[in-house]
């Protein structure tokens, strides 16, 4: 029968064990200051030196926590440390929920698209714009198709002209490659 061995380093943590990272310093874990600016709802607001902070957060039954390190001197809040996080947690989530995502759509041409493929694409364009998308039309040109880049501008300059009323070019359209490229974004 094996019996599990003992952890040769205790700095490392046993497999499968975590340890979380706080991403503040509190109590007794901030080291090194001799004064800190005290800031928060219950507390006079000012600078104290380290032990009185500590003094008033045992006091209140709550926690000193360091909110920005990099200030001369440090500025700290007292605070229940887990309110605190729940409170930033969703603060941060909120500010997810509000920022929209914009997606990048694709539409590729020929530089000899019939009338009904290029009205189709438009169609889709529009409604991309309409929806919050960006919209990245492209002109392929294979092998010599190369020698039309001047039918491929010409097509993208109507296509940019079209969506107009729906969404305007970022930037003129230039050839990169064999790709001849526009991004258009939406109107607000």
């Amino acid at each position: 029968m094996a019996y599990p061995q003992p952890n040769p380093n205790p700095a490392t943590p046993r497999r499968g064990r975590v340890e979380k990272e706080m991403p503040n310093r509190i109590n007794d874990k901030i080291r090194g200051v001799s004064q800190v600016r005290l800031v928060g709802d219950n507390v006079e607001q000012g600078i104290y030196s380290y032990q009185e902070a500590i003094r008033i957060a045992d006091d209140m039954n709550l926690d000193l926590v360091e909110i920005s390190p990099n200030a001369d001197p440090p500025v700290c809040r007292i605070i229940d440390y887990q309110k605190f996080l729940y409170q930033k947690k969703r603060k941060e989530k909120e500010q997810k929920a509000n920022s929209k995502k914009i997606d990048v759509k694709e539409i590729r041409f020929g530089p000899q698209t019939d009338e009904h493929d290029y009205q189709f694409k438009l169609k889709h364009a529009m409604e991309f714009l309409k929806d919050g998308d960006k919209v990245k039309a492209y002109v392929f040109f294979r092998g010599r198709s190369i020698l039309f880049k001047e039918q491929g501008e010409e097509l993208l300059a109507r296509f940019c002209q079209d969506l107009e009323e729906c969404g305007k070019p970022e930037a003129t359209p230039k050839l990169e490659g064999k790709r001849m490229i526009v991004m258009l974004a939406p109107k607000k």
